[in-house]
Order: structure tokens, then C-alpha cells, then sequence
């Protein structure tokens, strides 16, 4: 009756190491990885500032390997995620240190974006010492066995040890980190001044009451146009200069009024221009206006002092008949 009898198979074992099986929520079956695999730290899996879409962009993004296009338009193809998404998420892990992205121009003068993946927040790759190379250990050589002297010879006297220690190995030079490439934007060319208002030769009380007025009168014919008693007192020089060249009021109200943008945004700044770009030249004198006719010689009109007839002529006299008869009668 010693012999114990087994009538109850054994339990089954438990999916959780150790002897406490949780009665609620996960339990991990975990399988080594011999490859294909990507170690991400609990600091990401379990940060509590980061959104899931942050997250599990950072352990893409980690498991890719060095040179993959990560942009916003290729994570949206690649993801069910919007690009908006996406873009907030990329903000997300830089402002919390796992992602820097920065503007880099080549040398052929293209400028492209860098980004750097960190797999712990808050370090920098260019500080990072670099891994030290591996040296090769050598096994110490056994000591070589003294030679034992024949049978009847007196044993020979060993050789006195160096006296100079081997030279110390030389130091192995760590390689200097590269640092990182700094962006150093274009230089940009000064942006022009604007033109100068035109200003008109006399600003007389009757000119500067006209300019005024048509001024604030434009947002009867232009709802957009409204302009402050600031805006009026600084236009009010280039209008009269309009008024000055005879301009009339409706063709320079048509001018600043016509083809509006949409939307308009600065009022002010499109009047000045218009009434600076198109302003019309000064109106030429009556003389101006007679077409120059070069190699043609008027010769004025003369009234004949013998017939008074009308005759061409350089000096006054006599016509060519009158000139003919004094010949004869001579």
C-alpha cells in the first residue's frame, strides 16, 4: 500500500511566469525574436504626453531602416491617417525630443529636409561618442622550458632578464564625431522701395478740397474701398498731381475703381500704387501739337508794290511781272 497512486492528471501550467495568474487584463505570451525586430523603450510605449498616432509613428519611423523617405505625404499613403494627423504627430515628437527635422541645402544648391530619429528623448547624434573598436586578444606564449644538462656536466647558469620593460601599447585614437550640418540660408536680395506719391507743383486749397473729396467719395463706387482720414490726408498729394495734368475726376475714379482683386485686403496700398504707376503725363501746349515737317522752307507772302498782287517772296517789291515790264519799259 506505499505505491502512491496517480488518479488526477496534473494542472495545467500557467501562461503567466511565477505562481500569480492574473484574474483580469493582458496577459503576454512572449515569443523571442531570433530577427526582424525593432527594441523600442517603455519611456515611448508608455508616455503619457504623446498621442497612440505619435507613438506608433515613432516606432515606425524607428523601425525603418537608415535613408526611407518618412515625409508627410508618404506616411498618408502608407497609413489610413490624414496628413493632418500626420503633421501634428511629427510636432508631437519633436517637441518632446524624438524627432528633429531641419532645412539642409547640397552642394548642388537643392534644399532638402533632414530628419533625425532618437531613440531615447532629448540626445543629440553629433555628441554620441562613437563605439570603440574591438581588439583582438592575444593568449600570453607559455614559457619555453629550460634544456636540462647531460648526465655528469655541471647545470649552465640562466641568462640574466632584460632590464628594459616592453614599450607600453600605443593609445588607440578615438574618431572625432562629424558634427552636424548647419543650414545656412541663401542670401535674399534687398526688396525694392516703393515709388514715391507724386507730388503736384502747387497744392492750392480748391486742388486739395477736390482730391480729397473724390477720395472718400470712392466707396459709393467701391464698397471696398473704405479709407481712414489718414489714409485721405497722405493720397490727397497724388490725386491733385492728376488734377493738375487735367485729368477729370471720372476717368481718374475709374481708374482706381476698375478690376478690383478680390479679396482686398490693403486698400490704401493698391490706391497708392494705382495712383502712382498709371499716372497720366502733363497735357501738351497747342504748339506741341503741330507735326514737325523738317526740310520743308516757308517762303512768307508779299504785296507787289506796282500791282499789289499777293507774290512769294523773301523781301518785299515788285512780282515777276511787274519786275518784267520795268525791264521793257527801260
Amino acid at each position: 500500500m506505499d505505491t502512491q497512486q496517480i488518479t488526477a492528471p496534473p494542472c495545467a501550467p500557467s501562461l503567466v511566469p511565477g505562481n500569480a495568474t492574473p484574474s483580469s487584463g493582458v496577459i503576454h505570451i512572449n515569443i523571442r525574436h531570433a530577427a526582424g525586430f525593432t527594441v523600442i523603450g517603455n519611456h515611448l510605449a508608455q508616455h503619457r504626453g504623446l498621442s497612440l498616432t505619435a507613438i506608433g509613428l515613432a516606432a515606425h519611423i524607428q523601425s525603418l531602416p537608415a535613408g526611407a523617405k518618412i515625409g508627410i505625404k508618404r506616411l498618408a499613403e502608407r497609413f489610413p491617417e490624414s496628413e493632418t494627423r500626420i503633421a501634428a504627430a511629427l510636432r508631437e515628437l519633436e517637441a518632446h525630443g524624438y524627432l528633429h527635422r531641419s532645412r539642409v541645402r547640397l552642394p548642388d544648391g537643392r534644399i532638402v529636409t533632414r530628419t533625425v530619429s532618437y531613440n531615447q528623448p532629448s540626445t543629440d547624434a553629433s555628441t554620441t561618442a562613437a563605439p570603440q573598436p574591438r581588439t583582438r586578444r592575444t593568449k600570453p606564449a607559455a614559457p619555453r622550458p629550460t634544456p636540462q644538462p647531460p648526465p655528469g656536466e655541471p647545470a649552465a647558469e640562466p641568462l640574466p632578464a632584460s632590464s628594459e620593460a616592453p614599450p607600453p601599447p600605443a593609445p588607440q585614437r578615438t574618431p572625432e564625431p562629424h558634427p552636424a550640418p548647419v543650414f545656412v540660408p541663401a542670401p535674399t536680395t534687398p526688396r525694392a522701395l516703393p515709388p514715391l506719391l507724386p507730388q503736384p507743383r502747387e497744392l492750392t486749397p480748391e486742388l486739395h478740397r477736390a482730391a480729397s473729396a473724390l477720395l472718400a467719395d470712392l466707396r459709393r463706387h467701391a464698397p471696398q474701398l473704405v479709407l481712414s482720414e489718414n489714409d485721405i490726408h497722405t493720397l490727397t498729394p497724388g490725386i491733385a498731381t492728376w488734377l493738375e495734368r487735367d485729368a477729370h475726376p471720372d476717368t481718374i475714379r475709374h481708374t482706381l475703381t476698375n478690376d478690383l482683386p478680390v479679396p482686398l485686403k490693403h486698400p490704401a496700398k493698391l490706391l497708392r500704387h494705382r495712383i502712382t504707376t498709371l499716372l497720366p503725363p502733363p497735357l501738351p501746349g497747342a504748339k506741341g501739337l503741330v507735326p514737325a515737317r523738317p526740310g520743308i522752307i516757308v517762303i512768307p507772302l508779299q504785296n507787289c508794290d506796282g500791282c499789289d498782287r499777293a507774290f512769294r517772296s523773301r523781301h518785299p517789291g515788285h512780282c515777276g511781272d511787274c519786275r518784267t515790264e520795268l525791264h521793257t519799259a527801260a
